[in-house]
């Protein structure tokens, strides 16, 4: 029987380096196909809702930003049990707990994947509300990919380069390319908060 595969990219792209995970899963999208056990998904920060992804799926793949505690841009791969635990040993946003949450419930309910592998990187920024991913974490986003594909390609989940399949991933209008173009400047928004809650106005 053919293991179903979960490629899922995990976080807030409103918040900078959060949309880490998102961004990697898009790009994969955008340049590799699989065959039809595998699914790419943009789980955003949508916590319970994505059960029903993780019953059908042997193998689940993730990508995130985790503070890791390292240096901005540093990648990290965890495999098995200790996904979990590494998803919440630095909680930087609700979407973390929101996926231990799931991976436990999946667990209680005896259908979490077998197989677990988080591909996570170290943020820079978080504090950038409208930002886009840092230099340091951008360029680990090709890495990941790398380190993904190989990763499938000894469980036997083979990729061949073109567009794949992108139902599954966020509006076109948030896309990557998209909202880091479109989006105003930082003299024209407000990246951290409305001024008008500042004390004094400042």
């Amino acid at each position: 029987m053919t293991a179903q595969v979960l490629v899922l990219g995990i976080g807030n792209v409103l918040w900078a380096d959060e949309g880490f995970g998102v961004r990697c899963v898009e790009a994969l999208a955008d340049n590799w196909t699989f065959d039809q056990n595998v699914k790419l998904l943009d789980g955003g920060t949508q916590g319970l809702y994505l059960l029903p992804f993780l019953e059908t799926a042997d193998i689940l793949l993730v990508f995130d930003a985790i503070d890791y505690g390292l240096a901005p841009g540093t990648l990290k791969i965890v495999e098995g049990d200790e996904v979990p635990s590494f998803m919440g040993a630095k909680k930087m946003s609700l979407h973390q707990t929101g996926f231990q949450d799931v991976i436990a419930t999946a667990r209680l309910m005896g259908y979490c994947p077998e197989t677990l592998i988080l591909i996570g990187c170290q943020p820079e920024e978080l504090e950038d509300y409208g930002g886009g991913l840092r230099a340091s974490v951008a360029e680990q986003i090709g890495p990941a990919l790398e380190i993904a594909l190989l990763q499938l390609s000894e469980l036997g989940v083979q990729a061949v380069p073109g567009k794949g399949d992108t139902r599954l991933l966020a509006d076109p209008s948030i896309l990557r390319g998209a909202y880091e173009t479109g989006r105003p400047s930082e003299d024209a928004a407000c990246r951290i908060g409305d001024d008008r809650f500042f004390p004094n106005g400042s």
